[in-house]
């Protein structure tokens, strides 16, 4: 089984965090205040959740990156070379509270992020769905709650689609890192933000 780091305590890596504590699986989670802001949420996800440092968070074999998104640089700054490990880009390009739109210059964000993580096999999911349809039941509507994921490299792939597969959803695989994370990216993707279920 592959460990897991998350680096971003918001509502998406909180939600992540909380979909693997019900299923058991153990993560480092991190933030930029340090591992005892952490205690509370870990004492309420239970004891397959570890509070760690943004360094012990990113030495998993897979690394969940969930980050406002003009803070990512400095959440990702000095960060050793991730030499192949997978790291899941569950970013959007937009800010809070205003929600507008970062220049990207047509460029995807996830190409953007790329750059930040140098080494790593990057995996775009988790990012599309509202925090807690991330956090609930997978199976709530009758079917399975369905996860897009999208990457260049089959091997990391593999693994994305394993886990989002464990934690209870269906995994849809939408191609490359450019053509699915353009389908996916908030704003301007086709399918972000629809609960879509797979019944069956």
């Amino acid at each position: 089984m592959s460990s897991i780091g998350i680096i971003g305590a918001g509502a998406i890596g909180s939600a992540f965090a909380k979909a693997l504590a019900v299923k058991g699986l153990k993560a480092i989670i991190s933030n930029s205040r340090g591992p005892a802001s952490l205690a509370d949420l870990a004492r309420e996800l239970g004891p397959s959740i570890t509070p760690g440092t943004r360094e012990q968070a990113a030495a998993q074999d897979i690394v969940l990156v969930a980050v406002n998104w003009s803070k990512l640089p400095t959440a990702l700054a000095g960060l050793p070379d991730f030499g192949g490990r997978i790291v899941i880009d569950a970013n959007n390009p937009i800010e809070a509270p205003r929600f507008e739109p970062a220049q990207l210059h047509g460029r995807t964000s996830s190409e953007i992020f790329a750059e930040l993580v140098p080494g790593a096999r990057v995996v775009k999911a988790f990012n599309h769905l509202p925090a807690h349809l991330i956090a609930d039941d997978p199976q709530a509507e009758g079917g399975r709650r369905v996860l897009f994921f999208a990457a260049d490299d089959a091997g990391a792939k593999a693994a994305v689609s394993g886990l989002i597969e464990q934690l209870g959803f269906f995994g849809i695989d939408l191609g490359s890192l450019e053509a699915g994370g353009k389908l996916v990216q908030i704003p301007g993707g086709p399918l972000p933000v629809h609960n879509l279920v797979k019944m069956g």
